[in-house]
């Protein structure tokens, strides 16, 4: 799968030049990512989830491109109508919304939504009357590597009843949603996912229903420190699926991670050094309080790729803040650093930037676009 990668003699320029910690975002491989899935995936209508990645540069870029986006709370509507991004082309797709949420969909004219409880119905109704809904159903999925359904997801043998009672309350009951969870390794998940629809698909139109959409969430995985991915393989498979059972539906998904995660690198540097218990550890200006928050929110193993060889040994990294919970890993393999020496961190776009903080003082770190600066590089 093709990744946006800095070289050595980049990494080394950009860090002169703006000194570190620093993100580079390439908008070419976020063009290439989703040109990807608009060939392989004609048929789906792409809604960019903004929590992988809200930096602004992205989100116009994937809007140039055609994309449609699922937003998860009143900022994130807030901050694409800014843009000049339309109402129509976002679905508010956060399960339990909050009434200042509810609030700006109406005055921003946000008019798609999705729900997995009865209690959400009435709330919708309340302040969106005749809004269209899609009703997101439990899919379990204990190989990925995060389970969004123990959080979410209504029982399937609780669909009916629940669709029944929205469009008693007046809602446009448009279609059924899942999402198999995130980092999800083959199509296996969303192919059962999608014969538990088809068959409720069956069910409601015996109850009346005109079920017209069926939005397929994310899970599409990226690289990592230990597997490959053959995403052509998962479209392939879940293409074929989609055509089997629902030629004729309206079909979305909202990929997050899939379109952002390979085309951001972070770059960072050692700023202190200590032996600590018989065992090296190297302080990097970028901890678990800024892009490495991943580590713990998304349960990702990160890459840092120092340029250097030599003799390798477990190893640990640490981040900048005051704070003893900033150790970014343990027994991690690394050749000998030095305070100065610059790191790469491939494959970092995808919940990292989005769930940094100020913690500390630490001021978030800055992201510049690749292709702004790449021929300044060259010189």
């Amino acid at each position: 799968m093709k990744s946006f990668r800095l070289t050595k003699d980049a990494v080394n320029h950009l860090a002169k030049e703006y000194t570190t910690p620093l993100l580079v975002v390439s908008l070419e491989q976020v063009t290439y990512n989703y040109q990807f899935l608009a060939k392989h995936l004609p048929k789906v209508k792409v809604f960019y989830a903004v929590k992988a990645n809200p930096n602004a540069r992205i989100v116009q870029k994937l809007a140039e491109l055609g994309s449609h986006f699922d937003v998860a709370s009143d900022g994130e509507m807030l901050q694409l109508t800014e843009m000049g991004i339309s109402a129509d082309r976002m679905v508010y797709a956060n399960p339990f919304k909050t009434p200042k949420g509810l609030a700006v969909a109406k005055n921003t004219g946000v008019n798609k939504f999705t729900f997995d409880s009865e209690s959400e119905i009435y709330k919708m109704a309340k302040t969106v009357p005749g809004g269209m809904v899609l009703l997101r159903i439990r899919v379990d999925n204990p190989k990925a590597l995060v389970d969004l359904n123990k959080k979410f997801g209504a029982a399937p043998e609780d669909a009916i009843k629940l669709l029944k009672i929205a469009r008693d309350q007046g809602l446009d009951v448009g279609g059924l949603c899942f999402h198999v969870g995130s980092q999800s390794p083959t199509a296996e998940a969303h192919i059962e996912a999608l014969n538990i629809c088809r068959k409720l698909y069956d069910e409601a139109e015996q109850e009346g229903f005109d079920l017209r959409i069926l939005d397929i969430g994310g899970g599409l995985p990226i690289p990592t420190l230990e597997t490959e991915v053959d995403v052509l393989s998962i479209a392939k498979g879940i293409g074929e699926k989609l055509d089997e059972l629902f030629p004729h539906t309206e079909i979305w998904a909202e990929p997050g991670r899939y379109l952002c995660g390979t085309a951001v690198n972070l770059i960072t540097s050692v700023i202190g050094t200590q032996q600590r218990n018989n065992q090296e550890w190297y302080f990097l200006d970028e901890g678990v309080y800024g892009c490495f928050s991943g580590i713990i929110f998304d349960h990702w193993d990160f890459e840092l790729d120092p340029f250097k060889d030599g003799e390798k040994k477990p190893v640990t990294f640490a981040g900048p803040s005051c704070d003893s919970i900033d150790v970014l890993f343990k027994d991690k393999i690394s050749v000998d650093l030095e305070i100065g020496d610059v790191l790469l961190v491939p494959n970092c776009g995808a919940y990292t930037s989005a769930s940094a903080t100020e913690f500390n003082g630490f001021a978030k770190t800055p992201m510049i676009v690749w292709e702004d600066v790449k021929n300044l590089t060259e010189k």
